[in-house]
């Protein structure tokens, strides 16, 4: 859904005007805003927190509320801005898919009255930032061996645990936290920044994400009121929910870094002279090109799908798990065809293939691996689990 020479299939045709029109006011504020300085972000690890009140302001946060200053849009909507903030680079769509999937949708979904009213109008305007705390050190794929703890004394949780991997934790002004109280049944906590007992640190010395906030969270003796407990929580399935959520933004995010991707290496095919001719008259970079132009093509159709099949109730967990397997990888692949076709170039960030191909190692991990959507959709077809041990709560796809 880009114009130009990515919309092979012509899916501009399937849009609505409003849609086009979120699509191309994000791309616009995009190439203005965060690409002159995309490369200086993730050379410095540093996320701009000043762009925080413009998408604020754009409202990109809580998009698909009607309630709380939210914009009523829907999923393919949301999925196009998701599709042109990662076109500029991977940690500005999942800042916006975290704060809308991962801690607006649970508030809401999950929330009592007063904390949607507390939390949900700021969230929306930007003006605070949220994280979510579901996987730890010792449980990734397996969430169900999380250590994280809630042990109710009187009115009060006490948390113990510490939670990995976490986008925006350090910079967050509440946490979506997940622990198991005392009958072993994973819950949702609201903890908020300077409550003592709770810190967060960066993440440092990684080479994917660099300009996103990833941080560790650890709780030691955090004590929360019953107040700050999500009540509609039910069990590990509720966490769940929220990442098929955050796997739809990640299966629309990886086809706008594909395209930034073939952009680029179309661009430089043209102009790059060897042997006397441009090297996008050489049969293999043709042959690059076209299987990543197939690519983005079937990536786009399986978003725009998926996405009128969840704008009408009907997109199943199976459905979001192979979009998000897919396109993540297919754009993996993508971005280091292009950067072949770069050569020496394209190891520089002076060229964004080398920052998406590192970007997009993430993608093809968090959130599900690549791995476990497979065995997950397998157990799907089959009706047979290849997992060592089947999940007590179903929900992962």
């Amino acid at each position: 859904m880009s114009s130009g020479h990515t919309d092979f299939y012509l899916c501009e045709d399937l849009l609505s005007e409003d849609e086009k029109q979120i699509r191309d006011d994000v791309r616009n504020w995009v190439d203005r805003r965060y690409l002159p300085r995309a490369a200086d972000y993730f050379e410095t690890a540093e996320f701009p927190v000043e762009l925080i009140p413009e998408m604020g302001a754009m409202g990109l946060f809580g998009i698909k509320l009607n309630e709380y200053g939210g914009r009523g849009k829907n999923n393919v909507s949301f999925g196009l801005v998701c599709q042109e903030l990662e076109r500029g680079d991977s940690a500005l769509r999942s800042f916006v898919s975290v704060m809308n999937s991962l801690v607006i949708h649970p508030i809401y979904s999950f929330g009592s009255r007063e904390q949607k009213q507390r939390w949900l109008p700021e969230l929306v305007r930007g003006a605070k930032i949220g994280c979510f705390g579901l996987s730890e050190p010792e449980a990734g794929s397996d969430p169900r061996s999380m250590r994280a703890t809630a042990v109710k004394t009187g009115g009060r949780y006490i948390l113990n645990g510490r939670k990995m991997w976490i986008t925006n934790g350090a910079i967050a002004d509440v946490a979506v936290v997940w622990a198991k109280t005392e009958n072993g049944r994973v819950r949702g906590f609201l903890v908020e920044k300077g409550t003592p007992g709770f810190s967060a640190r960066p993440v440092e010395r990684k080479f994917s994400m660099r300009a996103s906030v990833t941080s560790v969270l650890n709780f030691d003796n955090v004590s929360v009121p019953e107040e700050n407990l999500l009540p509609g929580t039910t069990g590990l399935k509720s966490a769940l929910m929220c990442l098929n959520e955050g796997r739809f933004g990640i299966a629309w995010g990886s086809v706008g870094a594909a395209i930034a991707c073939y952009e680029a290496a179309v661009n430089y095919a043209k102009s790059r002279i060897q042997f006397g001719a441009p090297i996008a008259s050489f049969q293999l970079v043709q042959q690059k090109l076209t299987l990543m132009l197939t690519e983005i093509t079937k990536a786009q159709l399986l978003c725009i799908r998926l996405g009128r099949l969840k704008d009408e109730g009907r997109a199943s967990p199976q459905q979001i798990a192979m979009a998000k397997m897919n396109n993540a990888f297919e754009a993996l692949k993508i971005a280091r065809s292009a950067r072949e076709i770069l050569g020496a170039n394209g190891i520089t960030l002076g060229h964004p293939p080398i920052r998406h191909m590192l970007n997009l190692e993430t993608l093809n991990t968090y959130e599900g691996t690549r791995d476990i959507h497979i065995l997950s959709l397998g157990r799907h077809i089959t009706g047979m689990s290849a997992f060592s041990c089947e999940p007590e709560e179903k929900g992962a796809g």
